[in-house]
């Protein structure tokens, strides 16, 4: 079962991105949680930058550790989280993407809900501020709260489950909590397919259903290795999105062009590392 200790490492891989990452730590900066770590794996052909630089040593200032890795040469996207795992001594780790603003107040929503939920993984699926005025109702059918602990689920392609993505298109959740009303403070748990770019794991049953061991598995052109761990993970200690979302996708271009190799298609149709 997950645990019950405080503390948390945020792990942010990073690569080419001054500006956003800068932003992201900024957010980091201004929570509330009481004990976190920030541990960085860097892949930038230049240096992090003199933005960068500043918010490291305000985080330092207030207390909050921050590791700084080069992970060279680069290896993949899986590999890049698997060099962030290894170096995770919390209970929980935060997966945080270089291009996440996180509302005041993030850390401590997400450990409470996880804590609460007491499952293996909790996420804030970033919201693109730019489409706020574009309603897309047939996104938000699937939208299903959990009215308990979440459920071990296997989430497969083409499945009802797997319908569940659209959810976290645009700012469809900023749409789904105005139309939910959630009051300040108030918070719902719901069925996802996964969870990108802002997801809190308990390690414990992170690294018991593999990490990104897999990672030696894959060509280093490849995307959606997240989704793959989160899969594992749901199906053993299962997983929820909490609502409202306090994460902001700073919407830039991303820095994986070349995304013709969904792991899930490599990963869980190979004889060497079943589905089940």
């Amino acid at each position: 079962m997950p645990h019950e200790c405080q503390g948390i490492d945020v792990l942010i891989p990073t690569r080419d991105r001054p500006a956003e990452l800068a932003t992201t730590l900024a957010g980091l900066a201004a929570q509330d949680f009481p004990s976190f770590r920030v541990i960085l794996s860097d892949q930038s052909d230049q240096p992090l930058g003199p933005a960068v630089c500043t918010m490291i040593r305000v985080l330092r200032q207030r207390g909050v550790p921050v590791m700084t890795q080069r992970n060279m040469p680069r290896r993949g996207l899986a590999h890049q989280r698997h060099f962030l795992l290894r170096q995770a001594q919390a209970p929980h780790v935060l997966f945080l993407d270089d291009d996440i603003w996180l509302q005041p107040g993030a850390l401590r929503t997400l450990h409470e809900a996880i804590l609460e939920l007491r499952c293996g993984l909790v996420g804030f699926a970033p919201q693109g501020l730019s489409y706020s005025d574009d309603i897309r109702p047939a996104e938000l059918e699937p939208y299903e709260e959990w009215t308990g602990p979440p459920e071990p689920e296997r989430i497969a392609p083409g499945s009802p489950q797997w319908r569940r993505w659209t959810l976290h298109n645009a700012a469809n959740l900023v749409h789904l909590a105005r139309r939910l009303r959630l009051q300040p403070g108030e918070r719902r748990s719901y069925k996802i397919a996964w969870v990108g770019a802002c997801v809190l794991f308990d390690r414990s049953a992170l690294e018991a259903t593999g990490g990104f061991r897999f990672w030696t598995e894959l060509p280093v052109d490849h995307c959606g290795e997240d989704v793959v761990a989160q899969h594992r993970v749901m199906r053993q200690y299962g997983g929820a999105g909490i609502l409202p979302s306090a994460a902001v996708h700073l919407e830039s271009p991303t820095t994986v062009p070349n995304r013709q190799v969904q792991a899930h298609n490599v990963i869980v149709a190979d004889k060497r590392l079943p589905a089940e």
